[in-house]
Protein backbone atom coordinates (compact mmCIF):
# COMPACT_ATOMS: atom_id res chain seq x y z
CA UNK A 1 0.00 0.00 0.00
CA UNK A 2 0.85 3.68 -0.84
CA UNK A 3 2.38 4.99 2.12
CA UNK A 4 4.66 8.88 2.33
CA UNK A 5 5.77 10.52 5.69
CA UNK A 6 4.64 14.40 4.85
CA UNK A 7 6.86 16.09 7.45
CA UNK A 8 9.50 14.12 8.66
CA UNK A 9 9.10 15.77 12.34
CA UNK A 10 5.21 14.83 12.37
CA UNK A 11 3.41 11.69 13.07
CA UNK A 12 1.23 12.67 10.26
CA UNK A 13 1.13 9.85 7.40
CA UNK A 14 -0.87 9.93 4.33
CA UNK A 15 -1.51 6.56 2.48
CA UNK A 16 -4.14 5.08 -0.24
CA UNK A 17 -7.55 3.37 1.74
CA UNK A 18 -10.36 1.56 1.51
CA UNK A 19 -13.90 3.36 -0.05
CA UNK A 20 -15.27 1.81 3.54
CA UNK A 21 -12.44 3.98 5.71
CA UNK A 22 -13.89 7.02 4.48
CA UNK A 23 -16.86 6.75 6.47
CA UNK A 24 -15.83 7.09 9.94
CA UNK A 25 -14.52 10.80 8.78
CA UNK A 26 -17.48 11.62 6.49
CA UNK A 27 -19.82 10.71 8.70
CA UNK A 28 -19.55 12.69 11.22
CA UNK A 29 -17.86 15.91 9.04
CA UNK A 30 -20.04 15.68 6.08
CA UNK A 31 -23.14 13.70 7.00
CA UNK A 32 -23.54 14.10 10.54
CA UNK A 33 -27.59 13.19 11.48
CA UNK A 34 -28.02 11.70 8.23
CA UNK A 35 -27.96 7.33 7.87
CA UNK A 36 -24.35 5.86 7.63
CA UNK A 37 -25.39 4.78 3.93
CA UNK A 38 -25.44 8.58 2.91
CA UNK A 39 -21.51 8.28 3.44
CA UNK A 40 -21.64 5.36 0.34
CA UNK A 41 -20.53 7.97 -3.13
CA UNK A 42 -21.28 6.63 -6.40
CA UNK A 43 -17.52 5.24 -8.07
CA UNK A 44 -16.25 4.81 -4.45
CA UNK A 45 -15.41 1.03 -5.30
CA UNK A 46 -14.18 1.98 -9.47
CA UNK A 47 -10.29 1.12 -9.68
CA UNK A 48 -10.15 4.42 -11.03
CA UNK A 49 -10.93 6.14 -7.47
CA UNK A 50 -8.28 6.86 -5.10
CA UNK A 51 -9.13 6.80 -1.52
CA UNK A 52 -6.49 8.79 0.59
CA UNK A 53 -6.06 8.96 4.17
CA UNK A 54 -4.11 11.22 6.72
CA UNK A 55 -3.17 9.68 10.02
CA UNK A 56 -2.30 11.28 13.39
CA UNK A 57 0.21 7.98 14.39
CA UNK A 58 -2.44 5.55 13.61
CA UNK A 59 -5.66 7.77 13.84
CA UNK A 60 -7.48 8.26 10.64
CA UNK A 61 -8.32 12.00 10.70
CA UNK A 62 -8.41 13.58 7.31
CA UNK A 63 -9.91 11.57 4.23
CA UNK A 64 -10.12 12.45 0.62
CA UNK A 65 -11.76 10.86 -2.43
CA UNK A 66 -10.61 11.36 -6.52
CA UNK A 67 -13.19 10.06 -9.06
CA UNK A 68 -12.19 9.63 -12.68
CA UNK A 69 -14.93 12.20 -13.73
CA UNK A 70 -15.22 15.13 -16.19
CA UNK A 71 -17.50 18.36 -16.20
CA UNK A 72 -18.63 19.18 -19.11
CA UNK A 73 -18.03 22.64 -19.13
CA UNK A 74 -13.93 22.31 -18.63
CA UNK A 75 -12.32 21.21 -21.90
CA UNK A 76 -8.80 20.00 -20.67
CA UNK A 77 -9.02 16.09 -20.38
CA UNK A 78 -7.64 14.08 -18.43
CA UNK A 79 -9.81 15.46 -15.23
CA UNK A 80 -10.49 14.06 -11.48
CA UNK A 81 -12.99 15.09 -9.61
CA UNK A 82 -12.54 15.67 -5.62
CA UNK A 83 -15.59 14.49 -3.33
CA UNK A 84 -15.64 13.64 0.06
CA UNK A 85 -12.66 15.92 1.49
CA UNK A 86 -12.97 16.17 5.37
CA UNK A 87 -10.93 16.76 8.53
CA UNK A 88 -12.31 15.59 11.79
CA UNK A 89 -13.11 18.81 13.54
CA UNK A 90 -10.24 18.70 16.33
CA UNK A 91 -7.87 18.55 13.68
CA UNK A 92 -9.20 21.72 10.76
CA UNK A 93 -7.40 24.77 10.98
CA UNK A 94 -4.12 22.98 11.59
CA UNK A 95 -2.94 23.01 7.80
CA UNK A 96 -3.31 19.13 7.77
CA UNK A 97 -6.49 19.87 4.84
CA UNK A 98 -3.75 21.31 2.56
CA UNK A 99 -1.34 18.31 2.83
CA UNK A 100 -3.94 15.74 1.89
CA UNK A 101 -4.84 17.77 -1.15
CA UNK A 102 -1.75 18.57 -1.66
CA UNK A 103 -0.63 15.12 -1.86
CA UNK A 104 -3.31 14.32 -3.62
CA UNK A 105 -2.85 16.90 -6.64
CA UNK A 106 0.38 15.88 -6.57
CA UNK A 107 -0.49 11.91 -7.23
CA UNK A 108 -3.30 13.05 -9.76
CA UNK A 109 0.42 15.11 -11.48
CA UNK A 110 1.84 11.45 -11.53
CA UNK A 111 -0.82 10.23 -14.00
CA UNK A 112 -0.65 12.75 -16.14
CA UNK A 113 -4.26 14.17 -14.93
CA UNK A 114 -4.74 18.04 -15.89
CA UNK A 115 -7.47 19.08 -13.96
CA UNK A 116 -9.04 18.45 -10.48
CA UNK A 117 -12.28 19.81 -9.81
CA UNK A 118 -15.09 19.72 -7.21
CA UNK A 119 -18.29 20.55 -5.42
CA UNK A 120 -17.39 23.18 -2.55
CA UNK A 121 -19.33 23.53 0.04
CA UNK A 122 -19.67 27.56 0.85
CA UNK A 123 -17.74 27.32 3.84
CA UNK A 124 -14.73 25.51 2.47
CA UNK A 125 -14.69 27.90 -0.61
CA UNK A 126 -11.87 30.09 1.09
CA UNK A 127 -10.13 26.83 1.69
CA UNK A 128 -10.02 25.91 -2.15
CA UNK A 129 -8.96 29.27 -3.20
CA UNK A 130 -5.80 29.44 -0.92
CA UNK A 131 -4.91 26.34 -3.27
CA UNK A 132 -5.36 28.13 -6.43
CA UNK A 133 -9.24 26.90 -7.07
CA UNK A 134 -11.18 28.97 -9.52
CA UNK A 135 -14.75 29.20 -9.27
CA UNK A 136 -16.68 27.74 -12.75
CA UNK A 137 -20.19 28.74 -12.97
CA UNK A 138 -23.29 29.55 -10.64
CA UNK A 139 -23.92 28.29 -7.06
CA UNK A 140 -26.29 25.53 -6.55
CA UNK A 141 -28.10 23.91 -3.60
CA UNK A 142 -27.50 20.41 -3.19
CA UNK A 143 -30.71 18.41 -1.36
CA UNK A 144 -30.11 18.34 2.23
CA UNK A 145 -26.36 19.44 2.39
CA UNK A 146 -26.48 23.18 1.50
CA UNK A 147 -24.97 25.81 -1.24
CA UNK A 148 -21.98 24.51 -3.42
CA UNK A 149 -19.97 25.92 -5.79
CA UNK A 150 -18.48 24.15 -8.34
CA UNK A 151 -14.91 24.84 -8.77
CA UNK A 152 -11.55 23.55 -10.40
CA UNK A 153 -7.68 23.45 -10.44
CA UNK A 154 -5.35 22.56 -13.47
CA UNK A 155 -2.78 20.62 -12.12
Amino acid sequence: MYNIHLIKTSNYKIKLINPEDTHQVRHPVLRSGMPMESCIFDGDNFKTTIHLGLFDQVKLVGICSFFKNNRIDISETPQYQLRGMAILKEYQGKGIGNLILSHGETLLKTKNIQIVWCNAREVAVNFYKKSEYKIIGKPFDIKNIGLHYAMYKKL
